[in-house]
């Protein structure tokens, strides 16, 4: 059995991978599991459509700054490569293997590299390398400055999220919920931490994050372990979502929607759990409540929000973890990570519109469509810009008029 792919229990046996390609998008992976986990039944329920758009009065209105296409972007099967900015730089690279460095001011292509390559886990940047990652389980470290390829590694399964480091070590995380530290310098493998996946999980991994003595995952079984970068020994591990139900389906609490740290807390949301806030060097959970998502959180104002599976996008007070507001009017509508933009929530979505929700009460004031084949990668802010990926290639930047 491979983990991560989609099986049913009942007989051992992987989807198949043309069928796991169709599968794309996270949300219609559940659905799809719903039907396997009642044994593997070919019986079809009918999904509800999502959520129509509703009008509102338009308060903030975007400006493009500069437009790029990154080759063929996600690809045609469910893949969440996301940009990178360092300094005044924006990384991004599409699914065959295409990397570009370009300046985030104002899109000019600085180098552009073509890896031909399955690339799967992309854009990690940090200390003059630009890290991605692929199919084959391999991955590459390029230079920043001019695209030259630096060395590349073997891992143990599918990379499905953007490498990082600290300079010293390259952490990536695998498919198979294993964590690999790798001498940043050679690609040589250091240490490799090693957990048992969950039976049944989303097909995906979060981007693992690295400070200077720690190195942070997010694993298919609802933990969240920091390890030492010299050795890969756990430092601490905590749970945040406890497997509950009697079906391997109502027990997938994946951490896939990548790490946040923000000051001394690591903020994290898991699938079917929680949504809470840790405490960097200890573990410890600062506050939790109750949630699903598949994408992440955004943080800003003393707030946490997160996009929900059912399309719901919800702010949180972190010091009483009660819900300040909530909107459901996306539901369905497979949204992307949150990300905060002045003092806006930005949303992408599958028809690609790049939502602004106010950070006060969740009421939309903005609203963009950037790429009809859909916004799945988080968009990026620095200062007054905001970056978003579309699903076919168009990396955009846009700022407030």
């Amino acid at each position: 059995m491979t983990p991560r792919s989609v099986v049913c229990n009942s007989s051992s046996t992987t989807w198949p991978k043309g069928m796991r390609d169709v599968i794309g998008w996270k949300h219609a992976a559940v659905l799809t599991l719903a039907l396997l986990a009642v044994g593997c039944s070919s019986n079809s329920k009918k999904e509800l459509p999502p959520a129509e758009l509703t009008k509102f009065t338009e308060e903030v209105v975007l400006k493009k700054q500069w437009s790029r296409s990154i080759g063929d972007g996600q690809g045609d099967s469910f893949n969440m490569l996301v940009p990178a900015i360092e300094n005044d730089r924006i990384y991004a690279a599409d699914v065959t293997g295409v990397v570009m460095a370009m300046d985030r001011n104002n899109g000019d292509v600085a180098w552009k590299k073509d890896l031909d390559l399955p690339v799967s886990g992309a854009v990690g940047v940090g200390y003059g390398m630009v890290m991605l990652g692929t199919l084959k389980g391999e991955v590459i470290a390029l230079d920043a400055i001019t695209g030259e390829e630096r060395w590349r590694s073997r891992v143990t399964s599918e990379v499905l999220a953007p490498p990082a480091t600290n300079g010293d070590v390259v952490v990536v995380q695998t498919q198979d919920d294993r964590v690999i530290g790798l001498d940043a310098s050679t690609g040589d493998r250091r240490w490799i931490y090693e957990s048992t996946p969950a039976v049944l999980t989303l097909r995906g991994t979060g981007a693992p994050i690295v400070t200077n003595h720690l190195a942070v995952a997010g694993l298919s079984t609802g933990k969240v372990v920091a390890l030492d970068t010299r050795n890969g020994v756990p430092v601490w591990e905590q749970r945040v979502a406890i497997p509950q139900g009697r079906s391997e389906l109502d027990r997938v609490v994946d951490i896939d929607g990548g790490l946040l740290l923000s000051g001394g807390t690591l903020y994290v949301a898991s699938y079917q759990g929680r949504v809470a806030g840790l405490d960097l060097e200890s573990g410890r959970v600062m506050w939790q409540r109750d949630a699903s998502s598949y994408t992440g959180v955004a943080q800003g104002f003393g707030n946490v929000y997160v996009s929900l599976a059912s399309g719901t996008v919800e702010g949180i007070d972190e010091r009483s973890s009660s819900a300040l507001w909530s909107n459901d009017s996306l539901a369905r509508r497979q949204l992307s990570a949150p990300e905060v933009f002045s003092s806006y929530v930005a949303v992408g979505d599958l028809e690609g519109y790049l939502h602004l929700l106010s950070q006060v009460d969740g009421r939309f004031v903005g609203r963009e469509r950037i790429d009809s084949d859909g916004l799945r990668a988080r968009p990026l802010v620095v200062g007054d810009t905001i970056y978003v990926y579309g699903n076919s290639g168009k990396l955009e930047a846009l700022t407030i008029r």
